[in-house]
């Protein structure tokens, strides 16, 4: 298995490679840039993604995205910026029920696991557990921004830049970047707090997100940048 995922990198690199010189040939992979006004968007970070033995479990959670998240919850809690998880659950998970919250994404992906009456499955991972003033969202489809207040609460906060942190890059990662560019923001996804399942899926998403929706930015570029600005005296 290493050596086909060693394989796969090499092939993922080569054909980045190449995708490359074209986008940029055509104007692509501009930057965007941080703003003035940041927040955290930790994006389903919760049990039933970051825990083994669930269908949503992903790879990378222990050793590289809940380290890296921490430093950056710490580095918004010191400076005052706000900071938002996400999860997702349902008042009614029956698939067979019309009434159901969960709309028809049942058909596609085991979402009806995440029932509201059992939180230890959507509670968010107690390594990053939040505090009081902090936003817990309960989503219900993709993007963090789909039927939530989020939108709105950034607004209201003055906040321009959003740093993307969460599971899973090929979805609700890739999602929420995606609808915080079209909301207006400007979209950061902090590259070793991003993952997923499967070999490659990270990779290319931050890839494409890169070139298309956001700028992709290494943990150390964005502490250094929650560091600098300090929301409280702004």
């Amino acid at each position: 298995m290493d050596r086909e995922i060693a394989d796969l990198q090499t092939k993922l690199e080569d054909a980045f490679a190449a995708a490359t010189a074209l986008y940029r040939e055509r104007g692509f992979q501009r930057r965007i840039g941080f703003g003035r006004k940041p927040a955290l968007i930790n994006v389903d970070l919760a049990n039933a993604w970051t825990r083994p033995g669930y269908p949503f479990t992903c790879e990378g959670i222990d050793d590289r995205i809940i380290p890296a998240t921490r430093q950056l919850i710490d580095a918004c809690r010191e400076n005052g910026h706000p900071v938002v998880y996400t999860t997702v659950c349902y008042q009614n998970p029956d698939p067979d029920d019309p009434r159901t919250d969960m709309g028809l994404w049942h058909y596609k992906i085991p979402i009806e696991i995440a029932d509201q009456k059992n939180e230890d499955i959507w509670a968010i991972d107690s390594r990053i557990a939040p505090i009081d003033g902090e936003q817990v969202m309960i989503k219900k489809r993709a993007s963090a921004f789909h039927g939530t207040y989020l939108a709105g609460y950034l607004r209201a906060a003055g906040v321009d830049t959003i740093l993307v942190t969460g599971v899973t890059a090929s979805a609700c990662v890739r999602a929420t970047v995606t609808d915080g560019l079209a909301e207006g923001f400007r979209p950061i996804a902090v590259r070793e707090a991003i993952g997923d399942r499967i070999p490659g899926a990270t990779e290319w998403n931050l890839f494409d997100i890169d070139a298309k929706f956001g700028d992709v930015e290494p943990l150390e570029a964005c502490l250094a940048y929650l560091n600098s600005v300090n929301f409280r005296n702004d």
